[in-house]
């Protein structure tokens, strides 16, 4: 199997854009709407006007407008200051100001000071998505000065608005303050700004809106490889009829305590139609705390009630209920010869009947729950989970490993809404030998942070001095959707501080730094985070503790998911290291360190990169390490008590020539993808397969796997794989192990060494 220099397709898209009667200009409309519900009425042409006596719940709340005058913007009508106004292009009619409350209100009436530029005719509207508008008060007649509005009965919505038709003067319109009163709807949520790309949805809202809203988005995000487009979207609690589409650079997560607190009738599904059934390039996405009942078939082997998931690296399901079956590749029609997969990672879920893996190449499944597994290729591990696989001694007739409990590990943070209707994020306890999902009796053992302990990062707003300010005054951070870039390193001091990537938040050193450097301190976390390297070189882009770090950590380790590093593919990147983990004790959940071998800026002198992953702390253990195409050891490990949980590999397609590509000094034919260094004394690696797809050049590797031989290294179940191409990987670990080349195609060890 070749699967990066397959045509991939390229589509161009449009995108119609929305505009409403009244809209001279365009605003930014916010993710989160809250509709009402199906018999919800809203009357209008109130008939009274009287003192409003409750709290302005407009001020200094975001306001936009149909245009402005002389720099009097929208802001200034909400700032609670009566000597700045909003004013509108003068001599055209209608104009509007519109506010967003940030959430859903009973709203019981306005207070409007009127410049002298006041409304002669206009309407107070209430919205609850920004779009469809419904009247609550109607004006006509007005002479200016303060008015106070009491509706006849309150309106409900998120969003309010002066619409007006008719001027007193010859000037435009002009408010120094617009007064907004009312009270949180019942069902309301303390709403968080999290940007354009954050889609948040309310079971409440029609599904026809919601299908509209994720098919718009999947247009756009099928085959956009390599795009800066970046999105999220968030259910609130509830059940929706809705058929999810899932393309590149695209989160689908759950707002609940539970994944069964929010439940998707249809489909939550990534398939390989663009590629004609071939699935390995479907990266970059993943769905979270969610529960699915799977009612599309994909394809004529996933019937209804089996839900598909044919993804490669960089795509994590995690904390999800499947109410049925899972599938994890996607044949076109009958063409099941060229339906590849080369994934997987699934963690902390369940899945009530049967996966079947299919074509996967490799797959690594933890702490989930599964009626069964169907399929085997050449590397599936499975570790802390029920009623998968439990013969881990027939390997290599059946590629199995399979680990009872898992030693140590912190599942990923998440946001969800809580009881009171606020967005907190739940951060995992640290778990020791443990079995199955963190959620089978509710929300699971952790931490709660509120939302207000959270820097929101934009991509258009924030930098690495604003992010670099918040860490410094103990703020954790949440990178909403986008592409950032850095002018310098984000550094990451203080213990216990969490990073949350929402939608594949994707970081860029443009100035030769790293991306994040962390130091040695106890209990970072650190999630769903793409570092991307810029055209400068870097040295590394995430640095874990300081050169020399020693502390020990065991007891609150740092905690690393869901990361996701790339030289190359969507511009020219280059850096020597993608990761390098220096501090003791750290878990790793969840690791793509790729070097591009398609895309833009792709070739052996153009992204310049020597290892994938170099660990020097001791007593790390990582689950789900995938490491490809870098110029050297993509993996070297120096540290001693290391554990690697299912580890996969491909070595650079792009060598040019055996001369280029010797270790050892110029003595050995290629590079080990995993070195441990000679000087460790234990280490463990359960679950190894390395490929060769040698497309340019004859050559060879002599070992896929060199560590030393010590009574404490011990490697588990290794194979060695002949893709295509040129040359061979002679042996599996330490010139044991047979040779994979053509026509014998894998070559496996069951145990290194052999006692």
């Amino acid at each position: 199997m070749i699967r990066r220099n397959k045509r991939i397709l390229s589509l161009t898209l449009s995108m119609a854009v929305f505009t409403t009667m009244f809209m001279s200009t365009s605003f930014i409309t916010k993710a989160e709407t809250v509709s009402l519900g199906a018999n919800s009425e809203i009357t209008s042409n109130a008939s009274t006007e009287s003192a409003a006596v409750a709290t302005n719940i407009a001020l200094n709340k975001p306001a936009t407008s149909s245009s402005v005058t002389g720099g009097n913007i929208a802001s200034l009508a909400v700032d609670g200051n009566v000597g700045t106004r909003w004013e509108s292009a003068q001599g055209s009619d209608p104009q509007w100001i519109s506010i967003d409350l940030g959430g859903s209100y009973n709203i019981s009436g306005v207070k409007l000071n009127w410049e002298t530029a006041a409304a002669k005719d206009y309407k107070i509207q209430v919205s609850t998505d920004n779009k469809n508008w419904i009247d609550a008060y109607t004006k006509t007649g007005g002479t200016g000065g303060v008015e106070n509005i009491t509706f006849n009965s309150t309106a409900t919505g998120r969003y309010i608005r002066m619409l007006g038709t008719s001027r007193t003067t010859q000037y435009g319109y002009s408010l120094w303050e617009f007064e907004v009163y009312g009270t949180p709807d019942g069902n309301t949520v303390n709403n968080v700004d999290l940007g354009p790309n954050v889609k948040i949805f309310d079971p409440s809202m029609p599904s026809s809106d919601i299908q509209n809203t994720v098919d718009s988005v999947f247009s756009k995000m099928e085959t956009n490889q390599f795009g800066n487009e970046r999105y999220a979207f968030l259910f609130k609690p509830g059940s929706y009829n809705v058929n999810v589409n899932v393309g590149f650079f695209t989160s689908v997560l759950g707002l609940g305590k539970t994944p069964d607190a929010v439940n998707i009738t249809g489909a939550v599904r990534c398939e390989a139609d663009w590629m004609e059934g071939n699935a390995t390039c479907n990266f970059w996405r993943s769905v979270e705390n969610i529960a699915v009942t799977p009612t599309y078939s994909s394809n004529n082997l996933a019937p209804a009630g089996t839900l598909t998931w044919a993804v490669s690296q960089a795509a994590p399901m995690r904390r999800v209920h499947i109410k049925g079956g899972l599938s994890l590749w996607d044949p076109l029609g009958t063409n099941y010869d060229g339906a590849w997969s080369s994934g997987g990672f699934i963690a902390d879920s369940k899945i009530d009947n049967s996966i079947t893996s299919g074509s996967q190449q490799q797959f690594f499944t933890r702490n989930s729950q599964m009626g069964s597994w169907n399929g085997a290729n050449w590397n599936m591990v499975f570790v802390g989970n029920n009623g998968a696989p439990t013969d881990d001694n027939a390997y290599p007739s059946t590629p199995d490993t399979v680990v009872s409990q898992t030693p140590a590990v912190r599942e990923k943070p998440f946001l969800y809404i809580d009881d009171s209707g606020n967005y907190q994020v739940f951060v995992p306890d640290l778990r020791k030998n443990s079995q199955g999902v963190t959620w089978a009796n509710g929300l699971g053992q952790g931490t709660s942070l509120s939302i207000d302990q959270f820097y929101i990062a934009k991509p258009d707003t924030s930098t690495a001095e604003s992010i670099n300010a918040a860490l410094s005054q103990g703020k954790n951070i949440i990178f909403t959707p986008g592409v950032y870039h850095l002018s310098e390193a984000i550094n990451v001091t203080k213990p216990n501080t969490v990073i949350l990537g929402l939608g594949l938040a994707t970081l860029i050193p443009d100035n030769g730094t790293a991306a994040m450097n962390i130091s040695d301190v106890d209990g970072v976390k650190v999630s769903g985070i793409l570092f991307d390297a810029g055209v400068k070189n870097s040295p590394v882009l995430l640095k874990v503790g300081q050169d020399g770090s020693s502390a020990d950590h065991s007891a609150n380790p740092t905690s690393l998911s869901d990361l996701f590093f790339r030289i190359g593919g969507a511009a020219v990147g280059n850096a020597d290291t993608s990761l390098k983990i220096n501090s003791n004790n750290v878990i790793g959940d969840d690791f793509w360190v790729w070097r591009a071998d398609h895309g833009t800026g792709v070739g052996w002198t153009v992204n310049n990169a020597k290892n994938g992953v170099i660990v020097n702390g001791n007593n790390v253990t990582l689950y789900g390490l995938f490491v490809e195409h870098f110029k050297e050891y993509q993996t070297i490990w120096n540290g001693n008590g290391g554990k690697v949980y299912f580890y996969q590999s491909e070595l650079p397609y792009d060598v040019p020539n055996q001369a280029s590509w010797m270790s050892n000094n110029g003595t050995q034919n290629g590079y080990a993808s995993y070195k441990v260094a000679d000087s460790v004394t234990s280490h463990q690696l359960f679950g190894s397969g390395i490929y060769s797809y040698f497309r340019d050049a004859v050559v060879s590797e002599n070992n896929g796997i060199e560590v030393p031989n010590a009574s404490g290294v011990k490697v588990h179940h290794a194979c060695s794989v002949y893709l295509s191409g040129n040359g061979e990987i002679t042996h599996v670990v330490n010139n044991t192990g047979n040779t994979a080349k053509s026509g014998n195609m894998k070559q496996s060890v069951t145990d290194y060494p052999n006692s």
